[in-house]
């Protein structure tokens, strides 16, 4: 069933907005048939195509202060965003500016799932051949507790259900070895609280290793938001320099270059598997509204898809069920 709301889109969010903000969001509404509301300055939102506008005058800066500025800047892009998922007026908000500000506006004025200790980033690992795997936290939380990082491991699990239609998502913790006593105190501590936490259709395996994460051996990994956006930014940028290596070094030679042209196809499909915009942003789980995070260089394909992704979350009612797997009825 399509969804009745919009998705409230952050225009003045991203290294290329709003031009490109505006792009993705009006191909969303006419490919996908998907209502959007952008928000932002009226007067700098230009070849909308008829997209209706929710007035914000404030802008967060990218490299600005996430908590200062979201309670601060109150007439902003971002917090007129997640206040439209809060007051019902949208369904998701999607945003690719300040990430820090971005996931303080969900949880300020959406507030936080009772029962959830902190909000994880939860993305997507692109498997040749094979079902993404969830990572997460991927940099909301760059400390955390054995605790936080099993119930991380409870969310990753809803998530991967809901987002990629894994029947029974096998979870594992990042570590340094398979073994339960590798890692650090925090690893090894976290490994006893996954083993010890409630799983529902799901199964907590152990510890997996780096080079397990872009394998099809496990469909949640768990850890920090340090190491995560660590691990994250090293696929990213390991896999950017070896397409471009790749694609170097084929066209050195014209043998090269016409077996280049004749792999085309296929060197294309690899390039948007492993590409960040085919997946749109990350989700921030834990917030009582879908919120998606997009990378701050996104262009229109991937607000397409983020705000794609948005409407399946919100189809899907993940946030319904996230305060299912790991809701509390007690008061925070």
């Amino acid at each position: 069933m399509a969804i009745t709301l919009p998705v409230a889109v952050d225009a003045m969010g991203g290294d290329f907005a709003p031009d490109e903000i505006i792009a993705g969001a009006r191909r969303a509404r006419e490919e996908h048939g998907i209502p959007v509301v952008l928000v932002g300055r009226s007067e700098e939102l230009t070849d909308t195509g008829g997209l209706e506008v929710l007035p914000a005058s404030e802008v967060i800066a990218m490299d600005a202060d996430p908590g200062a500025s979201v309670r601060k800047m109150k007439d902003s892009s971002l917090v007129r965003s997640a206040e439209a998922v809060r007051d019902g007026v949208a369904s998701a908000m999607v945003s690719a500016g300040n990430t820090g500000a971005t996931m303080a506006s969900a949880l300020l004025r959406m507030g936080r799932i009772r029962g959830v200790s902190r909000p994880a980033i939860a993305t997507l690992l692109p498997t040749p051949g094979s079902t993404p795997t969830v990572l997460l936290d991927a940099g909301a939380n760059a400390e955390c507790s054995p605790e936080w990082l099993a119930q991380f491991g409870q969310m990753g699990a809803v998530f991967a259900r809901d987002r990629l239609g894994v029947a029974e998502p096998r979870v594992a913790l990042l570590s340094i070895g398979e073994e339960p006593g590798k890692g650090s105190p925090l690893v090894k501590e976290a490994h006893a609280a996954l083993e010890a936490a409630t799983w529902t259709d799901s199964t907590f395996i152990g510890n997996v290793e780096g080079r397990d994460l872009l394998t099809d051996e496990v469909d949640v990994v768990v850890t920090d938001g340090f190491t995560g956006n660590v691990a994250l930014k090293t696929l990213e940028g390991s896999m950017r320099t070896l397409m471009t290596a790749l694609l170097t070094s084929l066209g050195e030679r014209p043998e090269a270059a016409a077996a280049a042209a004749e792999l085309g196809p296929e060197l294309d499909a690899l390039y948007r598997e492993f590409h960040p915009d085919t997946y749109g942003g990350a989700m921030l789980l834990g917030v009582k509204g879908v919120c998606i995070i997009s990378h701050g260089s996104s262009r229109a394909l991937a607000v397409e898809n983020a705000v794609r992704v948005a409407a399946e979350m919100v189809e899907a009612d993940m946030v319904g069920h996230l305060t299912t797997a790991v809701g509390s009825p007690a008061s925070d």
